[in-house]
């Protein structure tokens, strides 16, 4: 676009109406060098999250950097000037003509940044509208699998058989219900929480079920102590969890085993979720698992194409959900 314009103000100046082919080439050419220097300035800009920074930090960044393309672009020209016959030393090296065509490149510069700028907020703004209806709706979904009257009905029976038998422990069970619920009502608005906190609602979301499926269920934990450094989705751990009780070990006679390892490898965290059962993917759906939709859906929008999910069968009927998530400042 920017060749064209020049290629019709040159015709349109010109006495004669017509434009020679070494200008055009040079036309082209210039084009060309802005089009290298806007991106290698928009790789800079990501590469050093300027994008993240408020307009006090953006502007001297911004207006430094476009005075010096607007140089570097001037100087630039003058290879391939020379070949096309061009180049007049009196003329390229004008104090006023460096200073000019320097200014209208940096302003020309300046320009391409603040619609790139304008673009960028539009498409953050739209992503964080996706993401809030996102996780407004799996908190919908979570506060509705876990303050169902079946969860609240099966957890106050539990209780309720351990106040005579076993005071102390039906006050920890009180206790772990009460986290779960408060935990569902104070989800962040952002969308992440720390990964510890997820790890202490799955521990008190399997402690009650411990209760209600007795020795039927058995639960391992394997977690690398730097997990805490990661913020997670919240909830995001305990539906996948949840997912795996009720429709993979409540269906088996015998019970089974739910483990859940982390470990954290070149900056990721993976996390890996199995359980005793068999995956029926359009059965789970038939059955309210929506939770692994909305799951996927979260990662995406939060993570992208850096996130992965992946729920297969393994042998030995077991069900292993795996996630990986890069680090995530939650700001």
């Amino acid at each position: 676009m920017y060749a064209v314009a020049q290629i019709m103000v040159s015709v349109y100046a010109s006495p004669s109406g017509a434009i020679s082919a070494p200008r055009i080439v040079f036309f082209a050419y210039e084009a060309f060098l802005c089009l290298l220097l806007s991106n290698a300035f928009r790789s800079y800009m990501n590469r050093k999250r300027w994008l993240s920074l408020g307009i006090s930090g953006l502007m001297p960044r911004v207006m430094m950097s476009v005075v010096v393309m607007g140089v570097v672009m001037y100087f630039l020209r003058i290879p391939v000037s020379l070949p096309l016959g061009l180049f007049t030393r009196s003329v390229v090296f004008d104090l006023n003509n460096i200073v000019g065509f320097s200014f209208i490149y940096a302003f020309l510069f300046f320009l391409w940044a603040v619609f790139y700028f304008i673009y960028n907020y539009f498409e953050r703004y739209n992503k964080s509208l996706k993401l809030e209806a996102s996780v407004k709706e799996i908190e919908l979904s979570n506060l509705k699998s876990q303050l169902n009257p079946h969860f609240i009905f099966n957890a106050l029976n539990s209780i309720r058989a351990l106040v005579d038998e076993n005071p102390a422990k039906s006050k920890q069970a009180i206790n772990q219900l009460s986290n779960i619920l408060r935990n569902s009502l104070v989800t962040e608005k952002k969308g992440l929480t720390k990964f510890g906190d997820e790890l202490k609602v799955v521990r008190d979301y399997l402690g009650l079920e411990s209760i209600r499926f007795e020795e039927r269920l058995k639960t391992e934990f394997d977690i690398d102590p730097a997990s805490n450094n990661f913020l997670v989705p919240p909830l995001m751990i305990q539906t996948l969890v949840e997912n795996g009780v009720k429709h993979g070990i409540s269906k088996l006679t015998e019970g089974g085993l739910v483990h859940l390892q982390t470990k954290v490898e070149n900056g990721k965290l993976k996390i890996r979720i199995r359980n005793s059962g068999h995956f029926h993917l359009n059965g789970n759906k038939r059955r309210g698992g929506l939770g692994l939709v909305n799951t996927s859906q979260r990662l995406k929008l939060l993570y992208g194409s850096e996130a992965h999910f992946a729920i297969n069968n393994e042998k030995d009927n077991f069900v292993v959900t795996e996630i990986i998530i890069p680090h995530l400042n939650n700001s």
